[in-house]
């Protein structure tokens, strides 16, 4: 079994993730991210490089298979994979190729409201000691904070299992997450 887990960027997907995997001894976590740096390295300066990785063919490829793979390596999980998809046609591309190859895919949200997010993205310190590169961090989640909020309103809300994290703590996102996944 696949879990991933969706939202805005800086909604607490990581940190979900690692509170999940805490709770069920058999999971492990992947992040997707990481193909996406290792087609980005590999392709380079290529004239035909994209600025999001997620727009790369091959990125929903590797990312399904690799998912795919680890299901079958750990029998069932499970796998734990924690990334914002907010293009529909991409996240039905990865959920498809997953039902195929006989995985079952849980997709939940974390949702909270866009006042919450401004500040949990403001509070952000991704690199301790380096304002700058953190500052760039939040910059970029500011401004996809938009693109978020569209995918919810038009698919997001009705094709994923939402969790508010709103008024939540991190503890109770994971219980209610367990709920719904019908681990608790």
């Amino acid at each position: 079994m696949i879990i991933w887990v969706n939202g805005p960027f800086g909604g607490g997907k990581t940190t979900t993730a690692r509170l999940l995997h805490q709770q069920l001894p058999t999971s492990l976590i992947t992040d997707p991210e990481e193909i996406g740096f290792v087609l980005r390295k590999s392709i380079g300066d290529h004239p035909r490089r994209q600025k999001d990785f997620q727009d790369y063919p091959a990125w929903r490829t590797l990312v399904a298979g690799l998912c795919a793979e680890l299901d079958r390596q750990t029998r069932g999980g499970p796998v734990i994979a924690p990334m914002t998809l907010l293009r529909r046609e991409y996240a039905e591309e990865i959920f498809d190729a997953l039902a195929k190859a006989g995985v079952d895919v849980h997709h939940l949200l974390l949702h909270a409201d866009s006042d919450v997010i401004k500040k949990r993205i403001e509070g952000s310190m991704e690199f301790l000691g380096d304002e700058e590169r953190s500052e760039k961090v939040r910059a970029f989640r500011r401004r996809k904070l938009e693109v978020y909020e569209q995918a919810y309103g038009s698919w997001l809300s009705e094709r994923a299992d939402v969790i508010d994290t709103t008024a939540l703590t991190p503890d109770q996102v994971v219980a209610e997450a367990l709920t719904l996944l019908n681990l608790s």
